[in-house]
């Protein structure tokens, strides 16, 4: 017996289309004209294929951590890489795709996260939101307790603040990019931004 009728459509590929518009104009500012637009189906398809416009921006957003935000952390974890390098080649891997590198240009969290707090989002996504903003202070956090524990990071930090102070510059990098400031013009201030590291004294 013949199956049902196979989508004319890949999934995926519409899914990534979908969280370049949410990306863009966050979860209200993105109508369902500019998603089945940019999706290039109709409501119906998407509908069957997502659920709503809701359930979309969660897979849209857990699409966004496994193959976007992820690949920032791996230039933490580089061997036989000094930690000050490792964290620049790290902030230099979010500045590019907040300049556009990857997508839209900003940060899609910093976008959504606005959002939730104001909550005009539906409850399940406040909370996809909720759970995603705390991953790269997490990431950081781990990242400077374990180079204390190897002894490549003086004891007089705090890993929580240290964390806490680099997710508050990306969150200004990610405006400042929105505004058109380039990947050059924003290189400056990393390095700036890192000069409050104190490597373990000898």
């Amino acid at each position: 017996m013949a199956g049902g009728r196979q989508r004319s459509f890949d999934k995926q590929q519409a899914l990534e289309q979908a969280m370049r518009v949410f990306w863009q104009k966050g979860y209200v500012g993105a109508s369902l004209m500019d998603l089945t637009t940019s999706m290039g189906i109709n409501k119906p398809s998407m509908y069957a294929a997502f659920g709503n416009k809701e359930q979309l921006f969660i897979l849209a957003t857990q699409n966004y951590l496994q193959n976007y935000a992820a690949d920032h952390a791996v230039f933490l974890h580089q061997p036989d890489t000094p930690l000050i390098t490792r964290l620049k080649n790290y902030l230099m891997s979010a500045v590019a795709s907040q300049c556009g590198k990857d997508g839209p240009k900003g940060c899609y969290l910093s976008v959504c996260v606005t959002e939730a707090a104001a909550e005009d989002m539906p409850a399940a996504a406040q909370q996809t939101i909720h759970q995603a903003k705390g991953l790269a202070e997490q990431t950081l956090t781990q990242f400077f307790q374990q180079a204390q524990a190897e002894q490549q990071l003086s004891e007089t930090h705090d890993p929580v603040v240290l964390a806490q102070y680099f997710v508050t510059w990306l969150h200004g990098t990610a405006a400042m990019a929105r505004a058109d400031k380039c990947l050059t013009e924003l290189e400056a201030t990393i390095d700036l931004a890192l000069k409050v590291i104190e490597p373990k004294p000898h």
